[in-house]
C-alpha cells in the first residue's frame, strides 16, 4: 500500500473487509495458548510475524490483545 494510498477512509475499508477476518485469527491464536504455554509467547510472535500485509498483522494483534484482557 502506497502512502497516496494511505488515507483516512481506504484505511477504513481496510478495517472493514478484514475485521471479522482478524477476529478469527486472534481466536485461533489465543486458544492454543493453552496448549503450548511458555512457548505460546514465541509461537504466536512466529505466527504474528508471517502475516500479511502489515496493517492485517496489526490488527490481529490488536484483537489479540483486546480478547486477551476481555
Amino acid at each position: 500500500m502506497s502512502d497516496a494510498d494511505d488515507t483516512p477512509a481506504t484505511r477504513a475499508g481496510f478495517h472493514r473487509q478484514h475485521h471479522a477476518d482478524a477476529v478469527a485469527e486472534a481466536q485461533r491464536l489465543l486458544a492454543r495458548r493453552e496448549e503450548l504455554q511458555g512457548a505460546w509467547l514465541n509461537w504466536v510472535a512466529g505466527e504474528l510475524y508471517r502475516l500479511g500485509p502489515p496493517p492485517y498483522a496489526a490488527m490481529v494483534r490488536r484483537e489479540l490483545q483486546r480478547l486477551s484482557q476481555g
